[in-house]
């Protein structure tokens, strides 16, 4: 797989051990300049970019509320001054950032992640879409989550944008298609990252069981199912979620 001459932008990409990270990094390897972006960890995002340019790619790293339209916009103008259009775009971007109930969460709460995780994602195609159709390129990838799938106790915001994506990705796939833009998502459960290693062993040991792969997904497990769902290899793919779950939404006793 060659991405040469390609313009990648992956949002949220500074956690060490994110998803995020070790897509852009595959992506840099496979030829393409990658853009990041990072909003309260700047630090991991300049960081990885200097990993990026260290493997002889062009990169840079972005501030970005995701939540922000006006953001967005300032971000993309930033790609593509330095780096050229983005006519590859992972919106990875999320955040659980609460785990209560209907009745405990506020409206405030359900409004920043359906905005973070969901509208995020919409507001990112929406810049990146005009050059896409003029280039007759494009590549989307939107990460969407097992609670877009099963639902989420004490998720429902969550859930929700996840699901949404899933939908969006779909909306997008068929716009795009005569411009030579595939749009795809990428489903995962629970992947060894900052976030699910403050899990409890308990909690840990509960999540490996429901899994028929006994274990979580390894980030460049996730990295290698986005760098095959923007090759030219699944040129003919779009409108699909590649599951990449390990078997957590099957009957597993």
């Amino acid at each position: 797989m060659s991405l040469q001459n390609k313009v990648a932008f992956i949002t949220g990409a500074s956690m060490k051990q994110g998803i995020g990270r070790a897509a852009a990094l595959t992506l840099a390897k496979q030829g393409a300049d990658v853009a990041v972006s990072g909003f309260n960890h700047m630090d991991g995002a300049e960081s990885l970019a200097g990993e990026i340019k260290a493997l002889g790619r062009r990169s840079i790293a972005v501030k970005m509320d995701g939540t922000k339209y006006p953001d967005v916009q300032n971000a993309f103008a930033l790609i593509k001054k330095e780096l050229g259009p983005v006519n590859i775009l992972v919106n990875n971007a999320a955040l659980m950032g609460h785990n209560i109930t209907i009745a405990k969460t506020t409206i405030e709460e359900w409004d920043y992640e359906v905005k973070l995780c969901l509208n995020s994602a919409f507001y990112c195609i929406k810049e990146a879409w005009a050059d896409m159709c003029a280039n007759k390129y494009g590549r989307v990838v939107n990460m969407t989550s097992v609670a877009a799938v099963l639902g989420g106790y004490g998720q429902s915001s969550y859930a929700s944008a996840k699901a949404g994506l899933i939908a969006l990705v779909k909306s997008v796939a068929l716009e795009g298609a005569r411009f030579n833009i595939t749009a795809n998502c990428v489903l995962i459960g629970v992947a060894a990252t900052e976030a699910t290693l403050l899990l409890n062993e308990e909690a840990r040991k509960k999540v490996e069981k429901k899994t028929a792969i006994g274990r979580f997904a390894e980030p460049q497990e996730i990295a290698d199912a986005i760098a095959h769902v923007v090759s030219n290899e699944a040129r003919y793919m779009t409108g699909a979620v590649m599951n990449m779950l390990g078997g957590l939404d099957l009957f597993v006793f």
